[in-house]
């Protein structure tokens, strides 16, 4: 080995730089720092939109009806919706089908929900199908004792909103 290194220096010499050049790159590599900057940028939000409600049992003179409606969520993230409350809009907030016009809809109540305070998260869509979710409102309508006879069999409608 002494001759080796006696015959040829430059040749160990040589490797020692080559060696630490690697160590150094190496150090270099996993201790290096930088810096920079990235933006990102939220899409649109869209609105929530509530189905048609299904009553669990017919509305009558001086009785509630608990009601699901469906609410459907064409973001790609969840929303947290606080509650549903009658649309205080320039609008009817009640509405009777047209075979029952002798009906009066004041006769009608809605019970704001808000799930017990937590509200719901509608979940969000997935690929194309949005997301939805069915949310049962207990004894949410009401019906006054008031009610006309012309009431029996209406179809009502109620407008409703979400609040966040």
């Amino acid at each position: 080995m002494r001759r080796l290194l006696a015959k040829h220096p430059r040749t160990l010499l040589i490797a020692i730089a080559i060696v630490a050049v690697a160590a150094v790159s190496a150090l270099a590599f996993w201790k290096g720092s930088g810096s920079g900057s990235a933006t990102t940028m939220l899409a649109d939000t869209q609105a929530l939109s509530i189905g048609p409600g299904t009553p669990t049992a017919e509305l009558y003179p001086g009785g509630t009806a608990t009601v699901t409606v469906v609410v459907t969520n064409p973001n790609p993230y969840f929303v947290q919706l606080g509650s549903l409350v009658v649309y205080a809009g320039d609008a009817e907030p009640f509405g009777v089908d047209g075979g029952h016009s002798g009906c009066n809809p004041s006769v009608l109540s809605f019970l704001a929900q808000d799930h017990g305070g937590t509200g719901w998260r509608i979940p969000p869509e997935a690929g194309t199908t949005e997301g939805t979710l069915a949310i049962a409102m207990p004894a949410a309508m009401k019906m006054s004792n008031a009610a006309a006879d012309a009431c029996q069999g209406a179809t009502f409608t109620v407008h409703l909103e979400g609040r966040s």
